[in-house]
């Protein structure tokens, strides 16, 4: 029995809702020759953009992650490891290989204060959102 992904009906036909389950899609077909793609949160708070990679075994020097025209690209390469002759492998299932993710944020950022951190097997990237991005709270006047 397959699944299938449950979307709301609209009242008015909208001829590019589902481009971005698209786009997601293909991202997903296309990611790397090995197939591996590292689980990524992206949340948005009030004055920047938080982003979660899960790299374990990797090091910094095996990520870059770019920022260009609100588009976020994190890439990486994990290397194989040498196989030995004399040993006897009853599964290899770690992957190697590299990845490359590409996500368009909703909201202008302040490139000169973006930082990025490892901690764990977890790559820490903060994105924090210029000031004409950020809500503006409108005092109401009462006469």
């Amino acid at each position: 029995m397959a699944l299938i992904r449950w979307t709301r009906k609209n009242d008015l036909w909208d001829p590019f809702a589902g481009l971005a389950d698209i786009r997601e899609e293909m991202n997903r077909l296309l990611v790397s020759d090995s197939g591996y793609a590292p689980s990524i949160d992206i949340v948005e708070e009030k004055d920047k953009f938080l982003v979660r990679v899960d790299l374990p075994g990797f090091s910094k020097d095996d990520v870059s992650v770019t920022l260009q025209d609100n588009f976020l690209t994190i890439k990486g390469e994990r290397k194989s490891e040498a196989v030995s002759k004399d040993a006897n492998y009853y599964r290899r299932e770690r992957m190697h290989g590299s990845f490359s993710r590409t996500f368009e944020l909703p909201g202008t950022v302040d490139a000169k204060k973006i930082d990025a951190h490892f901690r764990d097997g977890v790559l820490h990237v903060t994105l924090p959102k210029t000031e004409e991005a950020k809500p503006k709270q409108i005092e109401v006047k009462v006469n």
